[in-house]
C-alpha cells in the first residue's frame, strides 16, 4: 500500500530510553503506519515495556524524538494525545463496584467535558467497543467478577472507547488461557484491518507474531537488532539469536518453533513423503530419538519439518523420481539407525524408491515398524524383525518402540 493510504502515525528517531539517566535502549527508529500491526519481540529484560511506557509518556526519553501524526509527543496536551492514544498495560486492576460498561465508560474522559458527564454519544461508542470486542454481554457484570480473559476484553474496550488511531498493550495475552488469547489477537488483528488502528504490542509468542504482524521489532542487547516485515525478518538465525535457542528451532516457513531431540534414546530412520512424516518426526523429537530420513523431495512438508528438528536427510529435487544416489545416501543414513519406520506415505512413480528402501531393510532383518495399511508394503513380521511390525496409530508405534528400547536394553545388560 502506498504511504498516502497508510500514512504515519508514530515515528521515533534516534531515539534513547532508559530510567534516572541510565540507557536500556538506544538509536531506536521506527516509523508506524495506520492499520499496521506492529509487534514488539526480544527476551524478558530486553526493554520492550520501557519502549511502551516511554511512547505513552509515563516515562521521558532520554534523547532522540517521537511524533505522533507529525507533532512531537512531548508538545501534546494530555487530552489531544488520549484521542490519538490509547494505553493497555500489565498492572492488574479490580475497581471496586464497577459494572462493565461503567468501566469502559472511562475511556470517553478525553471527549467529555470538564465534568465528566456522558450522554448518548458516550454510551454509544460504550456499546460499540464492546461490540469491537465481542463483549456486549458483559456490560452488566461487575468487573471485579471477571475472568482474566474476559478482563482483558474489557480493558481493550476501555482503550477503544477512547476511539484511539494508535494502540499500545503490553503481552495482551498475559495469564490467557489458549482460547482468549487467540481471541484476543484476532479482535486486535480485525481493528487494524476494519478500523485502521495502528496496534504496537509487545509479545512473546514469536509464532503468533509471523502469523499477525504487518512489522515486527526485534529488540535485544540495548538496541534494535532488526525491524520490518515478519516475513523478511523471522528468519531462522535471528529468532535462535534473540532467544538464545538451545534445542529449538523457528522455522518462518512452517510458522512455529520446533524442539528438537537430544538424540539419548537412540536413533530411528523414517522413511516418509507427502506429509506422512510430520507428526512421527515430532513424537520421536520430544521422546529423545535422533532422527534420520529419506528420500525427501525438498517441496514437501516432511522435508521442512524434518530439517526444523535438525534431522539428516536424503533429500530429492522436487519432481524428479528417486534416483540410485540419493537412494543410495539414504540406504547409508538407514545403516547407522537402531529402528527403521516406514510412515505409510502414498506410493506414486516419484517415490517408488522409498518402498524399495523399507523392502531392503526388512530383508536384511533390520526392525521395521509400519504404520501402513496390511498388504500395501513389505511383509508382516514378527518381535524379532523379520518383516514389518505393524501398527495402528502413533501412540501404537511409540509402545511398540519402547518395548523394543527394552529388550535390546535387556539384551545389552544379559538379562
Amino acid at each position: 500500500m502506498s504511504q498516502s493510504i497508510n500514512p504515519s502515525v508514530l515515528v521515533c528517531r534516534d531515539l534513547c530510553i532508559g530510567y534516572k539517566d541510565k540507557p536500556v535502549l538506544a538509536g531506536v527508529n521506527l516509523n508506524l503506519r495506520a492499520g499496521h500491526f506492529v509487534s514488539l519481540l526480544g527476551p524478558n529484560g530486553a526493554g520492550k515495556t520501557t519502549l511502551l511506557r516511554t511512547l505513552s509518556r509515563h516515562l521521558a526519553p532520554l534523547s532522540g524524538g517521537i511524533e505522533i501524526e507529525g507533532r512531537a509527543l512531548s508538545a501534546l496536551s494530555a487530552t489531544d494525545l488520549a484521542k490519538i492514544m490509547a494505553v493497555v498495560l500489565t498492572e492488574k486492576i479490580s475497581p471496586p463496584l464497577f459494572t462493565v460498561a461503567e468501566f469502559v465508560a472511562l475511556g470517553r474522559y478525553p471527549h467529555t467535558d470538564f465534568l465528566g458527564r456522558t450522554g448518548a454519544a458516550d454510551h454509544a461508542a460504550v456499546m460499540k467497543a464492546l461490540a469491537a470486542v465481542r463483549a456486549e454481554n458483559l456490560a452488566g457484570r461487575t468487573f471485579a467478577d471477571l475472568s482474566d480473559g474476559e478482563r482483558q476484553k474489557a480493558l481493550v474496550a476501555r482503550a477503544l472507547a477512547q476511539q484511539p488511531r494508535l494502540l499500545l498493550l503490553d503481552e495482551p495475552t498475559l495469564h490467557l488461557d489458549l482460547k482468549h488469547r487467540l481471541e484476543v489477537m484476532a479482535i486486535l488483528r480485525n481493528l487494524c484491518r476494519t478500523q485502521k488502528i495502528t496496534v504496537l504490542a509487545s509479545l512473546h509468542d514469536v509464532d503468533v507474531a509471523a502469523k499477525v504482524s504487518d512489522r515486527v521489532a526485534l529488540i535485544k542487547k540495548g538496541g534494535l537488532s532488526a525491524w520490518g516485515s515478519p516475513e523478511q525478518v523471522l528468519t531462522e538465525e535471528r529468532v535462535a539469536d534473540l532467544y538464545d535457542f538451545n534445542g529449538a528451532t523457528f522455522s518462518n516457513l512452517l510458522g512455529g518453533i520446533e524442539m528438537r531431540g537430544d538424540g539419548t534414546r537412540g536413533r530411528a530412520f523414517v522413511v516418509a513423503g507427502m506429509g506422512s512424516g510430520a507428526q512421527i518426526f515430532r513424537l520421536l523429537a520430544k521422546r529423545g530419538f535422533g532422527i534420520a530420513t529419506g528420500v525427501l523431495h525438498t517441496n514437501d512438508l516432511d522435508y521442512y519439518v524434518a530439517s526444523s528438528l535438525g534431522a539428516a536427510c536424503a533429500a530429492q529435487t522436487p519432481m524428479q523420481a528417486i534416483d540410485t544416489h540419493t537412494l543410495a545416501a539414504a540406504d547409508q543414513l538407514l545403516a547407522g539407525c537402531d529402528v527403521v519406520i516406514d510412515c505409510g506415505f502414498e506410493v506414486g512413480p516419484m517415490n517408488q524408491g522409498n518402498l524399495t528402501l523399507v523392502q531392503n531393510a526388512v530383508e536384511a532383518g533390520r526392525a521395521v515398524y509400519s504404520l501402513r495399511a496390511n498388504g500395501a508394503g513389505p511383509p508382516d513380521g514378527g518381535q524379532a524383525g523379520h518383516g514389518c511390525i505393524r501398527c495402528q496409530d502413533p501412540g501404537h508405534l511409540l509402545d511398540r518402540l519402547e518395548s523394543h528400547l527394552a529388550r535390546n536394553r535387556g539384551a545389552s545388560q544379559g538379562l
